[in-house]
């Protein structure tokens, strides 16, 4: 499973980072640099927290 970010719709709210700042880490302006990241099984939780979270729709979770 992974979790990818659409860096053109991020708007830099940082709830993501809010919900986990290891699993999304933001640079000096408050943009995620996540691109896509394999899923640890513990982060899951978080990461469909964050998902939900993010008011532009910026995340996805992937199954593969």
């Amino acid at each position: 499973m992974k979790i990818r970010l659409d860096r053109p719709t991020c708007q830099a709210h940082g709830l993501c980072y809010a919900v986990n700042p290891a699993l999304f880490p933001i640079d000096d302006d408050g943009y995620s640099t996540l691109t896509e990241h394999e899923l640890a099984p513990g982060d899951e939780h978080d990461a469909r927290a964050a998902v939900a979270a993010c008011p532009e729709g910026a995340l996805a979770i992937r199954s593969e």
